[in-house]
């Protein structure tokens, strides 16, 4: 795998070796040994899958202390605009994002840190997406900040009429009325 640093420190794009032939193709999805030289450890304990149709905006999510997660994101089918906010409170990149196009064709991987909002938005006609995390959910920690918050400057692709929330996520608060529970750790 190539590791891809990003202008947030910790944010990093994961491109896997593609083997193809006229059978199709192979790669290595996942390998702790490899993740952990590369990346550092992280023990995964959990894996989501959710399947989206065009239009549809996720997040901007993440699980307040102590149920914090990291994740690792992919696309395996459709494509998707896949997004990271820093929102550890001192640090330098506080505010800021990192967005990447995961799509079925490139296999690219997000690697999310904790202390970081996560959200994507459906770009194809549908789109399977898995996540990896290292915790558990619990719905007691679910935070979010605004997905439509013209502060953060993210250009989502998606033209807001045709932008499809679900009820929770019109109601997190914009990053300027948002009390974050993380700090840097620099």
């Amino acid at each position: 795998m190539e590791v891809i640093k990003t202008d947030i420190d910790g944010v990093i794009i994961i491109e896997p070796h593609i083997f193809k032939d006229a059978r199709g193709y192979f790669f290595e999805s996942f390998s702790q040994r490899e993740f952990d030289e590369k990346i550092g450890h992280v023990e995964f304990v959990q894996d989501n899958e959710s399947m989206s149709s065009y239009g549809v905006m996720r997040g901007l999510h993440f699980q307040r202390p102590p149920f914090t997660q990291a994740k690792l994101v992919r696309c395996v089918k459709g494509k998707v605009l896949d997004v990271a906010v820093d929102i550890r409170k001192g640090s330098p990149t506080y505010g800021r994002h990192v967005a990447v196009e995961l799509t079925e064709d490139n296999h690219r991987q997000f690697f999310i840190p904790k202390g970081f909002a996560h959200g994507f938005a459906v770009l194809s006609e549908t789109a399977v997406f898995q996540y990896k995390c290292d915790g558990f959910y619990h719905p007691e920690a679910d935070g979010g900040i605004s997905i439509l918050d013209d502060s953060l400057g993210i250009d989502w692709r998606i033209p807001t009429e045709h932008a499809i929330l679900s009820e929770k996520d019109t109601k997190h608060p914009l990053l300027k009325d948002f009390d974050s529970p993380f700090t840097c750790q620099q």
